[in-house]
């Protein structure tokens, strides 16, 4: 689609302006939005949400399959690659597949200039 709203500082562009304004916080280091209860600041209010269930213990996102939950909705999609067997991260150099992007960055570090270590 089209990116109408461009950053000034870096060239890059959004689709609306408020995605701009968001955007532009990463060059300007303003952080806006207080934690009511530890008052640690953050870019945008979503991010403060999921702070704040770090005091509160809110896990609103709940698994139909198994009952868990979770306070974060990324959280909850990532637990369901375990019910579904959902694997979309690949490695590039064996093949070797992960349920998340966090995992294959720590199996690529078992494969020294591309090639497969034996480990």
């Amino acid at each position: 689609g089209e990116k109408p709203c461009k950053c000034p500082a870096c060239g890059k562009s959004f689709r609306s302006s408020s995605d701009l304004v968001k955007h532009k916080r990463i060059h300007t280091g303003e952080k806006p939005y207080k934690c009511s209860l530890c008052g640690k600041s953050f870019t945008t209010s979503s991010d403060v949400v999921k702070h704040e269930r770090t005091h509160t213990g809110e896990k609103p996102y709940k698994c139909g399959t198994c009952g868990k939950s979770f306070s974060q909705s990324a959280h909850l999609m990532q637990h369901q690659r375990i019910h579904t067997g959902e694997k979309p991260y690949s490695c590039l150099i064996c093949g070797r597949c992960f349920t998340c992007s966090a995992h294959l960055v720590v199996h690529k570090r078992t494969h020294k200039d591309g090639e497969v270590l034996k480990v």
